[in-house]
């Protein structure tokens, strides 16, 4: 999933080790989810948006989500739909 954490973290001056312990996490956790390898916890992608003052959808841009779109279509291949 896309996000601006990089951007809102450096903004701040904040490293992403600093970012880890505010919210609980490795730096390792931040930096995959930094560069789109893994995706957060509902909670915890709340809690980074907490650090920043964002709300969750000013942090994560859902609306790009891969895993957003696996799910749209696998919806549609369920409920009969032959759109992709």
């Amino acid at each position: 999933m896309k996000n601006k954490i990089r951007q809102l973290r450096e903004a701040l001056g904040m490293t992403q080790e600093q970012l880890g312990k505010m919210v609980g996490t490795s730096r390792q956790a931040i930096n995959a989810i930094e560069t789109e390898k893994n995706e957060p916890s509902i909670w915890l992608a709340y809690d980074i948006a907490q650090v920043f003052n964002e709300p969750i959808e000013g942090v994560f841009l859902f609306e790009e989500s891969e895993r957003k779109s696996r799910a749209d279509i696998s919806r549609r291949h369920a409920y009969g739909s032959q759109r992709d």
